[in-house]
């Protein structure tokens, strides 16, 4: 068994070399040597590309950590010496920029470092530990195809799942909150119907590209003035394509949409009013054609189990001391690890690892808020620091993990 991981030299190494959603074949043979080496049971390709390591250490629980490894199709803008220049092909064979955008390297990389500190203490410890790799979190069915897999005739069925994820607030802290803890999430695509021609005749035409304006601008009101205060959700559109040629009038416009809501009737009225809005902006433009509707990708809510939550979070305040667990609020960011805890029927806690400049912990403890010029998740400048951030990531992972694991 080899010891000594050199876990940001790791970090280092993936970031330079992300890899988009179900494409993570360089990113899981990595993790599996890892996970060879430290002597762990290992499971690959899983759901495509996911890699279970298992550590089975006498009678207890089992422990499931999760951390997932893909990356966006994003053009990286940091200036760092280890940022990415890899060029992806998406899922439409388009080639793309491919960057770690949202620091699922700083997953992995904690994830192994935990797996190491549990390895080189057999004695502290009994029961067993999951440590799972997920592919495809950024997709949103990543979680899903492992389990449709057979996940968990392979691998034991945890006892409790347990994870976390990087933010943009000071390296040092944990951001962790029983209940609702991240949005459910719905992907559309809206194909909207025109009658092409020449740019010197719009009459002659009903023009998609004003129908797909009207249209974007009168979904902003479902936000704003169908919903009540109270009721917290996001509507973007994220994605308009139409035309090829400036003087030519398309025959149809597409529209991508992303939806966050933390209630189900809130979904429900925000996905029903959509269907309305579109249908009438159609209707009122004279569109030859019904518009589509499509699905893409959906994203549950992410639920902490509250007598789990507060298990973790003694430990972890026992661990970094009170002041350093803050309470982030519902975030309205989204992610698939429940459905592990789900398909599994036990409770999950997942929590944020704080990744920013550790020297604004003064003003985020005296504000609760961070600069606004700090770059977040997504963003082609998000660069997590490095340190404190992975040492803090890895001990987290242990000292939640310890809660149940502990001799």
């Amino acid at each position: 068994m080899t010891m000594g991981i050199d876990l940001e030299h790791l970090y280092r190494d993936l970031h330079a070399n992300p890899e988009l959603s179900f494409q993570e074949h360089r990113t899981a043979d990595i993790v599996a040597g890892h996970l060879i080496e430290l002597g762990l049971d290992v499971h690959r390709g899983i759901g495509g590309t996911g890699v279970v390591g298992v550590l089975a250490n006498g009678t207890g629980p089992t422990v499931l950590l999760r951390a997932d490894m893909d990356g966006l199709p994003v053009l990286e803008a940091t200036g760092l010496d280890y940022a990415s220049t890899v060029i992806g092909t998406d899922s439409e064979g388009h080639p793309v920029l491919v960057m770690h955008a949202c620091g699922h390297d700083v997953h992995v990389s904690c994830l192994i470092g935990a797996v190491e500190k549990f390895a080189a203490e057999p004695g502290s410890w009994s029961g067993t530990l999951v440590a799972l790799f997920q592919p495809a979190e950024e997709h949103g069915g990543g979680a899903q195809a492992m389990v449709d897999d057979g996940l968990y005739a392979r691998v034991p069925t945890p006892d409790v799942v347990l994870g976390q994820h990087v933010a943009p607030f000071p390296a040092g802290w944990l951001g962790l909150r029983a209940g609702v803890a991240m949005a459910a999430a719905d992907s559309l695509n809206v194909t909207l119907y025109g009658s092409g021609g020449h740019g010197s005749r719009p009459e002659t035409t009903v023009d998609p590209v004003l129908l797909a304006a009207a249209t974007t601008m009168r979904l902003q009101g479902v936000i704003s003035r169908e919903l009540a205060a109270a009721d917290q959700a996001v509507l973007t559109v994220g994605q308009i394509h139409a035309g090829t040629k400036n003087n030519i009038i398309a025959s149809q416009a597409t529209l991508g949409l992303s939806i966050r809501t933390f209630h189900e009737s809130v979904r429900a009225k925000v996905l029903s009013s959509i269907e309305r809005v579109v249908h009438g902006e159609a209707m009122a433009s004279g569109s030859p054609m019904d518009p589509v509707i499509t699905f893409d990708e959906h994203f549950p809510l992410t639920i902490n189990d509250p007598t789990a939550t507060a298990r973790v979070s003694s430990a972890l305040a026992g661990h970094f001391g009170t002041d350093r667990i803050i309470d982030p609020g519902a975030v309205a960011g989204s992610e698939d690890v429940g459905v592990l805890a789900t398909a599994a029927g036990v409770p999950l806690v997942y929590w944020f690892l704080g990744g920013a400049d550790p020297a604004l912990f003064k003003d985020f403890a005296a504000t609760g808020r961070m600069p606004e010029n700090i770059p977040s998740n997504h963003s082609p400048h998000f660069a997590p620091w490095i340190q404190p951030t992975l040492g803090v990531g890895v001990d987290a992972l242990v000292v939640a993990a310890r809660a149940w694991l502990a001799s």
